[in-house]
């Protein structure tokens, strides 16, 4: 196992292809999936095309930068993901004016069974603290739909504070209404 990070309960570690099943099944809870596309299923092909290569991309291009997949140490069970990476990489943050070039996305994707018990703010402090005080980073954003208040709560807990509220456009959720679409930016400087 190529492990990137560690804090007391987890692991962060580079994703395999061997990953797969894992990412489908993750991004196939409509739970999961709920606020990112209105549950709707992910194609294992989109996931072996699009999403692992994605993932495992940012590897050669950035040394502290990119998607880490979150294993929990007790159980060596896969939760799901975090990312820290250049939020310029948004391609839809971009087209909304969202997002600075000194910016830095944090994100997190984890299987519902882990909700609530702390490992989304875990991973991503250890990934602000490092961030922070040893890889230059100056600002952390993210953001989630008002009505992820799980989300919210995450952000909240890790410092970041309220930027801005926006509004996805129709062709970037397109199982959402105009309500729905509505959004937070949070977040922290160094």
């Amino acid at each position: 196992m190529d492990i990137f990070l560690e804090t007391k309960r987890l692991i962060l570690r580079q994703f395999t292809e061997e990953d797969t099943d894992f990412l489908w099944n993750l991004d196939n809870d409509p739970r999961v999936m709920k606020y990112i596309n209105g549950g709707q299923p992910t194609p294992k092909a989109v996931i072996q095309s699009q999403t692992l290569p994605r993932f495992m991309e940012y590897y050669s291009r950035y040394r502290y930068f990119g998607v880490w997949a979150v294993i929990e140490k007790e159980t060596e069970a896969m939760l799901g993901w975090v990312h820290f990476f250049p939020a310029v990489d948004h391609p839809f943050a971009v087209a909304l004016n969202l997002v600075q070039p000194d910016e830095i996305a944090l994100g997190y994707r984890l299987i519902y069974q882990s909700w609530g018990k702390g490992y989304a703010t875990e991973a991503c402090q250890i990934l602000l603290n490092k961030g922070f005080s040893e890889w230059g980073v100056k600002r952390v954003i993210a953001w989630a739909l008002v009505a992820n208040q799980g989300s919210i709560r995450v952000m909240e807990k890790l410092g970041l504070t309220l930027e801005k509220q926006f509004r996805f456009t129709q062709d970037q959720l397109p199982y959402f209404s105009f309500e729905e679409r509505q959004a937070v930016k949070y977040s922290r400087g160094s």
